[in-house]
């Protein structure tokens, strides 16, 4: 790397080779109103861009880096790994390793959901796959889901979806076909009477309903009191299944998840993983019943396959991360997440700007409104300009926020007093910023 480069000309250069300049659309800080930071490396807490500058960082690789970036454990995992090969296109002891910690760990009051697992490479292959699994398995085709929750970038899930959609503004995605998004029925999130109405009117057609456990791509708002069970009682009174994506919450808010804390018991029958079970590398997992997950090939009749799902070096990073994920670890991400969010609150307070800080677990969010958000009708309502000038000012400061206001802030094991020090005394300047900001 030419030690004189900045973040200007790498973003020059990479426009160049990649459509606006990266390889995810919320990377390109199009929303911020600032150039992209390109980093180079990154250890705990913190992110070194290309001009050497370090940040405290709050977006851990949008979730994987939960024991902070480049943990000794799971890069010597990763090195030993690859001294043995990058992957065989063959079955290795790793990957079995790996299901029997994911099914060992998903469990409450005794209930294991996960009898079998599928690892596969993305959140959005864990999704589709789950799609494809609960229609082939109830002969149905139609799949509920909720506005505002985002569950990868297949075709039929990507009506109304949070995250980078409502980060761009953007309705849903060109070059989805219709009678494919008509597959998909959007439903308002927390709100059961609108999901009674629908399977009162489709309810023999309906295969599944695919909810986020506690959404974060449209900002933090929790599910209401009692609603995943709810929905999941619904459900399975129409002979539809539930599919909790756990592809942010999986293993983040606590060892079995959300399924585990949910303050209402309930029964998913396939649940999604990504980000943190693969430890920073491409890996993701979906898990159920034996019955409900050997209708998958090679035993069963629905089709799924990944030449690279299972990679060895994914799976030595997501089983060193796992085990070192014990109630320690969890107790200082969780300390230090209630520091940072009650610092953001006051901070927003003494600026008389007005605000929320949701929280679902450790993960959190500032939304700019005086009202808690529901759904995502109540979320687009903010005041959302008044992020970008928060997130510079941050910026400024030396601490890397998500760069979208539609997104969780992600702490890890290694914020330590310091860093969060930093955060902390920065954030009074952001909130005078987000005070002064205007519409347009």
């Amino acid at each position: 790397m030419d030690p004189m480069t900045t973040n200007e000309q790498e973003f020059a250069r990479a426009r160049g080779a990649m459509p606006g300049g990266v390889n995810s659309p919320v990377r390109a800080f199009g929303s911020v109103g600032t150039t992209p930071r390109f980093f180079v490396s990154a250890s705990g807490p913190r992110v070194t861009d290309v001009e050497g500058r370090a940040y405290v960082d709050l977006v851990g690789s949008w979730g994987p880096a939960i024991l902070g970036h480049a943990h000794p454990a799971v890069v010597k995992a990763v090195q030993d790994a690859a001294s043995h090969g990058l992957g065989f296109g063959a079955s290795t002891p790793g990957e079995t390793q790996l299901a029997e910690l994911l099914t060992a760990r998903v469990t409450r009051d005794g209930a294991r959901p996960i009898e079998r697992v599928r690892l596969v490479s993305t959140g959005t292959e864990a999704t589709m796959t789950a799609i494809r699994l609960a229609r082939g398995a109830t002969g149905r085709d139609l799949i509920v889901k909720f506005a505002g929750h985002y569950h990868g970038h297949s075709d039929g899930l990507l009506a109304e979806a949070g995250s980078g959609v409502a980060t761009l503004a953007m309705p849903g995605s060109a070059g989805v076909p219709a009678p494919i998004a008509a597959q998909t029925l959007v439903v308002p999130y927390n709100d059961l009477d609108a999901l009674r109405e629908v399977f009162a009117a489709r309810g023999a057609d309906i295969a599944a309903i695919i909810v986020e456990a506690a959404p974060a791509n449209m900002g933090i708002v929790p599910p209401a009191h009692g609603f995943n069970a709810a929905i999941a009682d619904l459900a399975h009174a129409h002979g539809a299944l539930l599919i909790l994506d756990e592809v942010l919450t999986g293993f983040r808010v606590g060892p079995a998840g959300w399924y585990g804390i949910d303050p209402v018991p309930f029964s998913p029958d396939l649940i999604t993983f990504g980000k943190v079970v693969g430890g920073g590398l491409p890996l993701a997992a979906l898990g159920g019943s034996a019955a409900l997950m050997e209708l998958l090939a090679p035993l069963g009749p629905v089709y799924q396959a990944g030449t690279l799902s299972g990679n060895p070096l994914a799976v030595a990073a997501g089983r060193a991360t796992l085990d070192h994920l014990d109630a320690d670890a969890y107790a200082r991400i969780d300390a230090a997440a209630a520091r940072i969010a009650d610092a953001a609150a006051s901070a927003l307070s003494d600026a008389g700007v007005a605000h929320v800080v949701q929280r679902s677990g450790n993960l959190f969010s500032i939304q700019f409104t005086a009202t808690a958000p529901t759904d995502y009708d109540t979320v687009k309502a903010q005041d959302a300009f008044r992020y970008p000038p928060f997130f510079r000012a941050m910026l400024d400061q030396g601490v890397s926020l998500p760069p979208s206001v539609f997104e969780a802030w992600f702490v890890s094991a290694a914020h330590d007093e310091e860093a969060v020090d930093e955060i902390v005394h920065a954030l009074p300047a952001a909130a005078r910023a987000a005070a002064e900001a205007s519409p347009g």
